[in-house]
């Protein structure tokens, strides 16, 4: 006999939600040698630009756009734009459990409310929730996986290509 969806422990949640969170930044900061190896600058040099610029959207621009430049061999930047596209899919989750409140019903189940603006043709969208259960933490770790394979990825394409490490 199965009964409704139960919400998991909101600590577990949140631990889940904190190692989203570290495989992101860990991935997130090997754009660094992607930037240095596509624009011939030094690892140093490529930390001081990626630090400069505060947003993933602003750090993945960087990286696309160097691999568009003439002078990158078709190869290499059909390569780094498909790493790019990867990360990019997986930013909505991580920024749905970053940009939120998290809030309980009446009964204690938690869920999430985006703190977040959709504008319409003539109406606002404001404060979408959803449930924390068993599926949402299972995208999580979904996400969690997709991001350590990303990882591994970009070090070999560092590696292969011979960027900066």
């Amino acid at each position: 006999m199965t009964g409704p969806p139960q919400p998991p422990d909101f600590d577990g949640f949140l631990l889940l939600v904190g190692k989203l969170n570290y495989a992101w930044t860990n991935t997130e900061s090997l754009l660094i040698h992607l930037i240095a190896g596509l624009s011939g600058m030094d690892k140093e040099t490529a930390t001081v630009v990626f630090l400069t610029l505060n947003t993933t959207r602003a750090r993945i621009d960087l990286v696309e756009r160097l691999s568009k430049l003439e002078r990158t061999a078709p190869t290499e930047r059909q390569r780094v734009l498909a790493l790019t596209g990867r990360i990019q899919k997986q930013a909505a989750l991580r920024n749905r459990y970053n940009h939120c409140i998290y809030a309980f019903d009446s009964e204690g189940n938690p869920r999430t409310i985006l703190m977040r603006i959709a504008d319409r043709k003539d109406r606002l969208m404001i404060g979408q929730s959803d449930p924390l259960d068993d599926a949402a933490a299972g995208n999580i770790e979904t996400a969690i996986e997709k991001l350590a394979a990303i990882n591994r990825d970009i070090w070999q394409a560092i590696r292969e290509l011979g960027y900066p490490e």
